[in-house]
């Protein structure tokens, strides 16, 4: 087999040796024998024939300039690959081995620029793959990468780059400033890639990753973030890393920061998402009247759309009533109803709960009405939803305990099924005289 590939060698040069003078540009100063042992290699290579195309390959390498050929660097990489993972067991050489496999790959960016975002990810890769227990080198030689190739890196080396600065900073190599950045530039780039499930998933593991490291203590976040946001109030980059960081961060969105951070994120790029956020953030804090001024807000916008805005409304609905805003929950809970028929059950049965709820001044009638109108919508939450049917019914049984005997109505002039308005708590229905049966 040997003595018919350099038969096939000899003829080919034979042929290729008038052409040699013109070449020895792009070949180098020994064109000749720079031809031949690419030629050599590359024929043992296409036969797979990987133990022999590798000394003829070193022979190329070392005769030819990088620029004779972009597929020597391109198999010299798959080559080392191979001998690095028979040679694990050889401390000295594999490390010796990996340099050069490195070395390919920055050759091959550097003399190749249109194909340097491929070389680099791959050498990234090469680096996950053989580079163990030395997150020094891995940290700088990532870091580099990352700044040649931006947003067009493979998201593997930002996760594993994210992993190292970590590592550095638990040995003390790194200051938490160092990681909180080097998160930001992770974090930032992944937004700008596609968004597909494997970058959600490492976003999820550097979000993992970087919370586990204790690096983002909320006193660190808010002594580092303080002054700059102070610096620089409109800069809704840093705005939206704050509220980033801070909420990532447990028990850190309680403070002046990260609520100044939310409404600069909200005045600089306001959408019904932003406006939802700052609804949550007051109404954790009790703030009914900015809570209730920004879930209108989140409403209000036309890009959201019915299921959304019934979502919110109801959402707004059970804030006001516990915040004793009667009056409010029962509009924000018709609007609700309203919007999304799917959420109409659960609308009805919390302005059920909302009438039941009030304490009515005047006579006995007077304070007794409410439970009508309470039963009234505990009926249609019950037809809308059956399968709030079972928490309808015990409402309703309880309500009816307080209705008025039949000759307690009648002392009133009122009796069954006449139609009768209850007027309490802000609120105003129609519904029907009930006594006890």
């Amino acid at each position: 087999m040997k003595k018919n590939v350099l038969l096939f060698f000899s003829v080919v040069f034979m042929l290729a040796g008038a052409c040699i003078a013109s070449a020895q540009g792009k070949y180098g100063a020994d064109s000749a024998e720079c031809i031949k042992y690419l030629s050599y290699y590359n024929e043992y290579y296409k036969q797979k024939n990987y133990d022999d195309a590798l000394p003829n390959w070193r022979k190329a390498y070392k005769l030819c300039p990088p620029t004779a050929n972009q597929t020597m660097l391109i198999n010299g990489t798959s080559l080392y690959r191979r001998l690095i993972n028979e040679n694990r067991n050889n401390p000295v050489y594999f490390e010796s081995l990996i340099d050069t496999l490195l070395t390919l790959h920055d050759t091959r960016a550097q003399y190749y620029p249109k194909y340097a975002v491929t070389a680099l990810n791959n050498k990234g890769q090469d680096m996950i793959n053989y580079i163990k227990d030395d997150p020094q080198r891995l940290y700088d030689e990532f870091k580099l990468i990352i700044d040649a190739n931006k947003a067009a890196v493979k998201p593997q080396i930002l996760l594993f780059e994210l992993n190292t600065s970590c590592q550095l900073y638990q040995n003390g190599t790194l200051m938490a400033e160092d990681v909180i950045q080097d998160y930001n530039t992770v974090m930032g780039l992944l937004d700008q890639m596609k968004q597909t499930p494997d970058i959600e998933k490492i976003r999820t593991d550097c979000e993992s990753i970087f919370i586990g490291s204790n690096v983002a203590s909320c006193e660190n976040l808010i002594a580092l973030f303080t002054p700059r946001f102070e610096a620089a109030p409109d800069d809704l980059q840093l705005a939206t890393n704050i509220v980033k960081m801070l909420s990532s961060t447990e028990g850190c969105t309680d403070n002046d920061l990260f609520k100044n951070a939310a409404n600069t994120m909200h005045r600089l790029d306001p959408s019904y998402n932003s406006a939802h956020f700052l609804y949550q953030l007051y109404s954790a804090e009790g703030d009914v009247d900015n809570a209730l001024k920004f879930i209108d807000e989140a409403i209000a916008y036309p890009e959201s759309d019915n299921a959304v805005d019934a979502q919110y409304a109801y959402e707004a609905a059970a804030f006001a009533f516990k915040s004793s805003r009667n009056a409010a929950a029962f509009e924000y809970a018709m609007k609700a109803a309203e919007l999304d028929s799917a959420l109409a059950g659960k609308a009805y049965m919390l302005i059920g709960t909302i009438w039941g709820s009030l304490v009515c001044q005047g006579n006995e009638i007077e304070r007794r009405a409410p439970y009508w109108v309470a039963v009234d919508y505990m009926v249609k939450a019950k037809n809308a939803d059956p399968s709030l049917a079972e928490e309808a019914n015990k409402h309703i049984a309880q309500y009816r305990q307080y209705y008025p005997q039949t000759a307690e109505a009648f002392m009133y002039n009122v009796t069954d099924g006449d139609s009768y308005t209850v007027s309490c708590g802000g609120m105003r229905a129609v519904t029907t005289v009930k006594t006890q049966q």
